[in-house]
């Protein structure tokens, strides 16, 4: 009996042999073979990791055979009904840190690392579908909602606050789902939508700041006229009072010459002056002495020269000069001589 039923489990062995399966890996996909029935080695799930575009035969029945794709995937949640997973609206829909209601398009690009697909198998999803669906997706739409919403409503506008919840969203899901052998390479968001009412109000608000900002920038540029206006009037003070200074400097030099001129003629006129004053002083030292006396003889002489003399008895007994009408006497002579020139 022992080598009866030896012999049928030979027998059921070289059958399994000669009827192995196929199994193929695309490109980008791996396999995972798992053992469901084994005489000498150890049965489940195999710790090998099947590389991708290969074909490996296993035994039908005794064996299973799992393919993850290991190429990068995008899970989109948005809210037009023709993209994304799903056709219905599938975008976040959370509240901001100061408690405006807010929807938000994101999108999480991942992919499985193949090294851990025997684990993934074990203990985390039977196949990409699952994994994405159940795993991927679930926390996806949590967490992100959760790091957003420390955001102010004002905040949503600034690409660069938006940009760093991305990292921080992308780094929460990374300590979740990297120990589960998936790795997120990127979170990205896409459009935002408020209440329409709010949304309204920020319009409005956002029109309000441009024509503050357009008021400013007109200021602003009045003040810039102004201040260029003022440093062309301060321009032209500048000119007037360096004018000002080269007409007094100017006034001030011809005043200087003229002075120094007057000077110059004063210092002549006085050298002169002096100079003539010494001519009659020593005139008049020569004078004193005899031949000043000669002098007066002759400016005398000179002085009568061509003039007619006319004698008056001054001795005792003849004219008194001092009681003679010297006038009358004049004219009473000069009648006789012309008398006698008319006798003539």
């Amino acid at each position: 009996m022992k080598h009866l039923a030896f012999f049928i489990m030979l027998v059921a062995v070289f059958l399994n042999l000669i009827s192995c399966v196929p199994h193929t890996t695309g490109e980008t996909e791996v396999g995972v073979r798992t053992v469901k029935f084994a005489i000498f080695g150890k049965k489940g799930v195999e710790e090998k990791v099947y590389a991708p575009g290969s074909t490996y035969f296993f035994l039908p029945f005794i064996n299973d055979w799992h393919m993850f794709d290991t190429k990068l995937q995008n899970l989109e949640m948005t809210f037009e009904h023709t993209r994304g997973d799903r056709r219905t609206r599938d975008d976040l829909l959370f509240k901001t840190i100061d408690g405006n209601d807010i929807s938000l398009d994101v999108i999480i690009a991942y992919r499985i690392n193949p090294q851990q697909a025997p684990y993934i198998l074990q203990f985390v999803a039977t196949d990409n579908r699952t994994l994405r669906e159940k795993i991927v997706r679930t926390i996806a739409r949590s967490k992100p909602r959760d790091v957003f919403g420390e955001l102010k409503t004002e905040e949503f506008y600034v690409a660069d606050r938006r940009e760093l919840q991305s990292q921080r969203a992308k780094k929460i899901l990374q300590d979740i789902l990297g120990p589960m052998g998936i790795v997120v390479e990127k979170v990205l968001t896409k459009d935002y939508r408020f209440n329409p009412e709010y949304q309204k109000a920020i319009e409005d608000k956002k029109v309000a700041d441009q024509r503050v900002e357009k008021n400013k920038s007109a200021q602003r540029a009045a003040l810039e006229e102004y201040k260029r206006k003022l440093e062309e009037a301060k321009g032209e003070v500048n000119k007037m009072i360096a004018d000002a200074d080269g007409q007094y400097r100017k006034a001030k030099i011809e005043a200087d010459v003229y002075f120094e001129q007057q000077e110059l003629i004063a210092q002549a006129i006085k050298t002169e002056a002096i100079a003539t004053a010494k001519g009659i002083q020593e005139m008049n030292n020569a004078m004193t002495g005899s031949g000043g006396e000669a002098l007066v003889k002759l400016r005398i002489a000179e002085a009568i020269q061509g003039k007619r003399i006319i004698l008056l008895p001054i001795s005792e007994g003849g004219m008194n000069l001092k009681t003679t009408d010297i006038n009358r006497l004049i004219n009473t002579v000069g009648l006789k001589a012309l008398s006698g020139q008319n006798e003539q």
